[in-house]
């Protein structure tokens, strides 16, 4: 068996590595997605420096590391500097450390290596599997981040940047409480805060969260969108009335800590979707449901959970280039009186199931996890019906002409010699 320090170092170097060349290369991806949504060509010409190798544009990312690196470092002489140079770093940091408890895969076979290595365990694809309150951890890491965010508004020393860590603030805190209202739902179900306890008690049953709490992944989905601020809710950073929000002020590799930090974000909200409500690692017929591996499965595993994963950030970046953003006051109503309410409802609704509805169904002869599926979608359609019936017609406040009015004035005098 690998040492425990050596084994985590290992995983550590590898999900670093990887992470940092998915950031790298997504934003390249949203590039072309960008383009194929705007019916335009997108990056397509970067390629090998001094030959006519052009890689479909694959050589952009690095192109734009190495801009970043060589930018000339210039600190603003009316910041916070001490606040100023530890923001990026914590929202960086803190995006990096929530990998720590997010599974990559299942187990892998300890006897696929050769006996001299001293691997007979089987591998937990987890750097940190011994931690047993994963959820909490996140929640942790990720209240760092709204740190980050919020010190680089206000270090910067500008009002642009202090106005979007305001927002920043305000929506990252209202967001937090659906998204736990939602995840406290899986928590119920499961029984545990471990996420590869979760993803297991999904592949045992057969039935993905998504389908037996579509209420519960509604509300987790639109709060994960808001705590990454991604469109439509990137008010803390809008480019047409903020020039960048909380990091106006930031240049070089600065800036770039905190735009992988928001694609560390996005791919955090991206495999938390995916390992709660959309089986994580399980697909019927294909990857099983034990424990106990074989090698194909392994590898299976981790190819279904990857690309589930990949999917719901090409939904991400679809969503990025086709929904105009919230006014603010809808983004705060969105949070405290819908989303909010929706949680709680999800949550009784589990409790519930929980305490009663699985017997019931059981002594009713119909199957646990069809039954919970019906009554999970009830609950949804009602809740939709009847917040729909409850809320207020929309507003608008913008002045009104009468129909006599005219639009423009008439009696307009020409000056002499217009025209002419």
């Amino acid at each position: 068996m690998l040492p425990i320090a050596l084994d985590a170092l290992i995983k550590i170097a590898v999900v670093i590595g990887g992470l940092m060349t998915a950031a790298a290369y997504l934003v390249l991806a949203e590039r072309w997605i960008a383009a194929w949504i705007q019916d335009r060509e997108g990056p397509n010409r970067v390629g090998v420096p001094l030959t006519k190798i052009r890689l479909f544009g694959l050589g952009q990312p690095l192109a734009d590391g190495v801009k970043f690196i060589f930018k000339a470092e210039y600190t603003p002489g009316h910041v916070d500097k001490g606040l100023y140079f530890l923001a990026p770093v914590m929202i960086f940091a803190s995006a990096l450390a929530v990998f720590a408890v997010i599974p990559f895969g299942g187990l892998l076979p300890g006897n696929i290596f050769p006996a001299s290595w001293g691997v007979s365990e089987p591998i937990n694809l987890v750097i940190a599997p011994r931690l047993d309150v994963g959820m909490i951890y996140v929640f942790a890491m990720g209240s760092i981040a709204i740190y980050g965010v919020v010190l680089g508004g206000w270090a910067s020393n500008n009002k642009y940047s202090f106005l979007g860590g305001l927002r920043s603030s305000a929506q990252l805190i209202a967001y937090e409480l659906p998204m736990g209202l939602g995840i406290l739902g899986v928590v119920l179900s499961a029984g545990s805060l471990r996420l590869d306890t979760i993803m297991q008690q999904q592949a045992q049953t057969g039935a993905w969260n998504a389908f037996v709490q579509p209420l519960g992944m509604v509300v987790f989905c639109v709060a994960a969108f808001a705590e990454a601020t991604r469109l439509p809710f990137d008010l803390p950073e809008a480019e047409q009335e903020l020039i960048g929000g909380y990091h106006t002020e930031y240049f070089g590799i600065k800036l770039m800590m905190y735009l992988v930090g928001e694609y560390l974000h996005m791919i955090t909200a991206a495999f938390l979707i995916v390992i709660l409500f959309f089986g994580g690692w399980h697909f019927w017929g294909l990857t099983g449901s034990s424990d106990t591996v074989t090698w194909t499965q392994a590898i299976l595993r981790i190819i279904v959970l990857n690309v589930k994963v990949l999917g719901m950030i090409f939904f991400f970046m679809v969503a990025r280039w086709s929904w105009a953003r919230f006014r603010y006051d809808q983004l705060m109503s969105l949070a405290w009186l819908v989303m909010l309410p929706m949680g709680m409802v999800n949550i009784a609704y589990v409790a519930v199931w929980q305490e009663y509805g699985e017997q019931l169904a059981t002594q009713a002869g119909l199957p646990p996890q069809i039954a919970m599926a019906v009554c999970g979608w009830a609950v949804l359609v009602a809740t939709w019906f009847v917040g729909a019936s409850m809320a207020p017609p929309a507003g608008d406040n913008r002045p009104r002409r009468t129909p006599l009015e005219p639009s423009f004035p008439m009696n307009l005098e020409i000056p002499e010699g217009a025209g002419r």
